[in-house]
């Protein structure tokens, strides 16, 4: 059996705090390490207890949640981080994404699917919720429509992903990881995270395993010739 999850809870509101403690508390794959009640505090805790996800409030007082992202990206701390709050417009969206965040929910997410998503955040895996995937989606969308926006030939097996998106998509087919498809990338585990999100959207599907998949489907990757 894995060992539980170690989850940090930082959110301003203490109501909010104690909620979630005791939702992760009364599951077993989840033991709550800490709790925190801005950006400072959750850096101090993250640095003490070495959590594996940390789940993050974005509006704050003091250190708000983008620029504790970015904080503990600069650490090189290496909890997962998934955003956890009520705003779903672009100016809160991408910057999150952008620092460094693994996920972004909202707090109206069902208990079950808030469950499911601190695990993929665990694995290292993009969580989205349904209406910032479709905020995503619209923005590279209405960016690939603009001239000069980056859109290849049309027709069936076009490819909507640009080079580096189709080599990040190839590593994560097989089978590499974020930080391990950023280092044979040369490029940092963030921007990994960006390049799945923007594969998402033009693939309009909402994870790895499907990205792939759709992936084959649409010739943009090729089946490996067994090694003789």
């Amino acid at each position: 059996m894995s060992d539980p999850i170690r989850l940090l809870i930082v959110d301003d509101h203490p109501v909010v705090r104690d909620g979630l403690s005791g939702m992760f508390a009364s599951a077993s794959e989840f033991n709550v390490v800490g709790e925190a009640s801005d950006g400072a505090a959750a850096l101090q805790l993250a640095e003490l207890l070495h959590p594996d996800v940390i789940l993050m409030d974005l509006r704050m007082p003091g250190l708000d949640g983008v620029a504790a992202i970015t904080e503990l990206a600069s650490r090189g701390v290496a909890a997962r981080v998934l955003v956890l709050t009520t705003y779903d417009t672009d100016s809160y969206v991408l910057p999150a994404i952008e620092a460094g965040a693994t996920g972004y929910l909202l707090k109206d997410a069902p208990r079950a699917e808030l469950l499911r998503a601190v695990q993929a955040a665990a694995r290292g895996e993009a969580v989205l919720a349904p209406s910032v995937a479709a905020r995503l989606m619209s923005r590279v969308r209405t960016a690939g429509a603009q001239p000069g926006g980056g859109r290849g030939p049309s027709g069936p097996d076009a490819s909507p992903l640009s080079e580096r998106e189709r080599e990040v998509l190839e590593l994560v087919a097989a089978g590499a990881t974020n930080r391990e498809a950023g280092t044979l990338l040369s490029i940092s585990e963030a921007t990994v995270k960006t390049h799945l999100l923007h594969i998402y959207a033009k693939l309009d599907v909402s994870d790895r395993t499907a990205a792939v998949t759709e992936g084959f489907s649409r010739g943009i990757l090729k089946p490996r010739s067994p090694r003789g």
